[in-house]
């Protein structure tokens, strides 16, 4: 069985990620989201375990020296990192796996699997981010502010990732995403002896 390939997924806040890949997983029965452990409080409507692992900081740090996880990043004051054991066993499995990570966590990432797949996602523009971002009603001005801020600073490293998918119109973003991963499907280096076994028939 062909192992399943890893999509790291990376954005700004507010460049509607979660929607996305939310809307991508009902299209694609083999995509699987990996969810992510934080050391953040939990928002109105999240679920432990489905939104994120939500850990205190002192759990969290008991992770990382225990080595259960793959990477991880502090960010706005909180940490998050990934699970390690779950991904391992998806990708052996032949799925597919979706990780959604900060920049630093994906640099890491890509160092531990070279042949993942990196997508970043973009927002048409700043105006229409600090409108998404405010629209939220979940943060203050000045985080939103701070945020904004991170938001430029995170779009320079856009430039080390694989793909761009321009989050203007949700269906087109999602149809660009799922279009990332049929083309990675399709990779020479992910279908080793195909071209092989057709010569020798």
């Amino acid at each position: 069985m062909a192992k399943g390939i890893l999509i790291v997924v990376s954005a700004p806040a507010g460049c509607g990620k979660d929607t996305i890949l939310e809307q991508a997983l009902k299209e694609n029965d083999n995509l699987f989201y990996s969810v992510s452990a934080t050391s953040r409080a939990m928002r109105p409507g999240e679920i432990d375990g489905v939104s994120y692992h939500f850990r205190t900081r002192e759990q969290f740090k008991e992770m990382i020296k225990n080595g259960e996880l793959l990477e991880y990043t502090e960010y706005v004051g909180n940490y998050y990192g990934t699970p390690k054991k779950a991904v391992t066993d998806m990708l052996e499995a032949g799925k597919d796996v979706i990780l959604k990570i900060e920049i630093e966590g994906a640099a890491n990432v890509r160092r531990m699997f070279p042949d993942c797949a990196m997508v970043f996602i973009l927002p048409p523009s700043f105006e229409e981010l600090e409108r998404r971002l405010h629209k939220r009603g979940t943060e203050t001005d000045d985080v939103i502010k701070q945020r904004l801020e991170t938001a430029r600073k995170e779009l320079k490293f856009a430039e080390n990732y694989d793909y761009l998918v321009t989050n203007a119109a949700l269906e087109d973003a999602v149809k660009d995403f799922l279009a990332v991963v049929r083309a990675e499907k399709c990779r020479r280096e992910r279908r080793p002896g195909v071209v092989e076994e057709l010569l020798a028939e």
